[in-house]
């Protein structure tokens, strides 16, 4: 039986803790027609109470299970809590994902409650109320306050019998995440308060976060980092969180909110260095040389390097004109950016390292709390995904690739999981019987112990002339192409790789616009696919080995997104889903004109 070391014994202990710390200081802010709207740390506790209590005259108790089908809001952190001070598991899970995977999550975890959003998600969740003989009460945040299913009715239901908060064990599992995966049926990672606190802890050990500290949320708490790094990391400090709205509206609430803080996934940043790219394309330039020998000045001097005269003047002036008014449009008090869940390019951590925001880049999984791995302040690389956190171990398994650097990623440590639910064999595969979880990553450590991802091992694959490709890193490059939204990279068993690419519109439209192209059928038109043959060569020239380069693309304008199944919810590709829809299109590129 693990103990608890730290900071926090549990996620009540936590939740406890900082309420009453805090209890005057704002801690969620919610967009209304009038504003911003928030609630204090003390406002908070009250509501936890509240809903533990309500949930218990539903009759939740010691390990059971509460769905939650929203995306972040107020109530997803308020049921959370309640539900941990019960003992009980807290299972969430998307809005945007279909009801028959509600439906499996539901079953899988035995949810004695689900708790569903809108109205239109309670009505699908009642749709499937049949299929699931265990469940018990479905609850509505929105339903009117005399539905007997509403949020207040539940709260009604308590308000006469308050609850204790129960002190769980370490051990103690504190809910599912349920990975969506990028093959197969969603996996229950089962949490304890013991993994999570352990990451908690560890951010407390590393980074200095204040109650003065502010985020814009938009990582959705369902997803280990969203959940762990940005509700519980946060919470634990006393820091506030302002809940946004809806992606579209991220750089306009980033101005009204200003936050301190932003966690983030690379796509988020890419699309920010993607738009100042696309800006200084159209400046004279005197403009765009400045900007690119500022962005080396600034890597240099944050490398620890002394800058000449020249250099430093040319860096003001760059702040002036440039990188100050981005700071502005992102609220004008970003100090650090944290990213997580794939791979961040170097040239993009540069270019937000330059802006005068420190980039901290980590690594982990789902299955690891999520840390493993950070940079933070004193000990950073850019490129790397930073040093094992405190308490963790990293060892890389060479045997597995046959490699004399790169290896199969493990990690040993409090973090790690109690494992899958209902999954023994799965089990038996990742957890070693030393503790360690093979991680199916692969990555080499430095000589001063900083981690470096290569990729994965499940999306390695072969060409014809026995050289391996790890495609996501090289997708990762192609992307910063500002005219390419997404891309795949496809060659298993072939004499090269090929690129199905989904050109960026906006910046398509424009070019054609520019020259004077009538775009018609995009995927077919000569001139776009000379265009993005080009894009593609001119992004894997430093990057890419030789061979890896692609010979020739196919393009789609249709998006990889969520809605379409072809991205999970954390934006990782389902090649699976991809190559069932384009991989006869694929293939059928070898040997075609052109295509050597």
């Amino acid at each position: 039986m693990a103990e608890a070391s730290g900071k926090f014994a549990n996620l009540v202990d936590l939740c406890r803790k900082s309420c009453e710390a805090h209890a005057s200081r704002e801690l969620f802010g919610t967009k209304t027609a009038s504003g911003w709207s928030w609630i204090t740390y003390g406002e908070f506790a009250k509501m936890v109470d509240a809903v533990r209590a309500g949930l218990a005259a539903m009759g939740v108790g010691e390990g059971d299970a509460v769905g939650m089908v929203a995306d972040n809001r107020v109530e997803w952190a308020v049921a959370a809590y309640a539900t941990y001070g019960l003992n009980a598991r807290f299972v969430p899970t998307y809005e945007a994902t279909k009801p028959s995977e509600w439906q499996f999550i539901l079953s899988d975890c035995d949810a004695k409650v689900v708790i569903g959003s809108k109205v239109a998600i309670v009505e699908k969740l009642r749709g499937i109320r049949g299929e699931l003989p265990n469940l018990k009460h479905i609850i509505g945040l929105e339903l009117p306050a005399d539905d007997a299913e509403s949020w207040q009715a539940m709260i009604e239901a308590g308000k006469d019998s308050p609850v204790e908060p129960r002190s769980p064990a370490w051990d103690d599992i504190a809910g599912f995440i349920y990975t969506s995966g990028t093959t197969g049926a969603p996996k229950g990672v089962k949490l304890s308060h013991g993994n999570i606190c352990s990451n908690v802890n560890a951010i407390h050990e590393c980074f200095t976060f204040s109650p003065e500290d502010r985020s814009l949320s938009f990582l959705p708490w369902a997803h280990s980092f969203g959940q762990t790094c940005e509700l519980h990391g946060l919470l634990s400090m006393g820091a506030s969180l302002a809940l946004n709205d809806d992606i579209p509206n991220l750089i306009p609430n980033l101005a009204d909110v200003k936050p301190t803080i932003l966690f983030a996934v690379p796509r988020i940043f890419n699309r920010v260095y993607d738009s100042l790219n696309k800006q200084m394309a159209e400046r004279p330039g005197f403009i765009q040389s400045l900007f690119h020998t500022a962005i080396e000045a600034a890597a240099k001097r944050n490398g620890g390097g002394t800058l000449g005269l020249g250099e430093k003047l040319q860096l003001a002036l760059a702040d002036k004109l440039i990188f100050g008014k981005v700071r502005d449009k992102l609220g004008g008090r970003l100090n650090y950016a944290i990213s997580g869940s794939a791979a961040l390019s170097p040239d993009v951590a540069r270019f937000i390292d330059a802006l005068g925001i420190q980039v901290y880049e980590g690594y982990g999984l789902t299955e690891t709390s999520p840390i493993a791995t950070a940079n933070f302040p004193g000990a950073r690389k850019i490129g790397s995904v930073g040093k094992p956190i405190p308490g963790v171990k990293i060892v890389i398994d060479k045997a597995v690739t046959g490699d004399a650097v790169n290896g199969e990623i493990l990690v040993y440590g409090p973090n790690v999981m109690k494992g899958y639910h209902h999954r023994e064999d799965e089990n038996k595969a990742v957890l070693m019987e030393d503790g360690g979880f093979r991680t199916g990553d692969m990555g080499r450590l430095d000589d001063d112990g900083y981690l470096w991802i290569t990729g994965r091992i499940k999306e390695q694959y072969k060409l014809e002339n026995g050289k391996y490709v790890v495609p996501s890193p090289l997708e990762e490059e192609l992307k910063l192409s500002p005219l390419i939204a997404n891309v795949m990279i496809y060659g298993t068993n072939k004499p090269h790789n090929v690129a199905l690419v989904v050109p960026d519109k906006a910046a398509l439209d424009k070019w054609a616009a520019d020259n004077g192209v009538d775009l018609g059928d995009v995927a077919s038109n000569p001139k776009v696919i000379e265009l993005l043959k080009a894009e593609v060569a001119a992004h894997s020239k430093g990057a890419f080995k030789g061979y890896e380069r692609p010979k020739d693309i196919l393009i789609t304008t249709d998006d990889f997104t969520t809605d379409n199944g072809l991205l999970t919810p954390t934006m990782k590709l389902k090649r699976n889903k991809v190559l069932e829809i384009y991989g006869a299109k694929l293939d059928g590129m070898y040997g075609r004109p052109g295509s050597e």
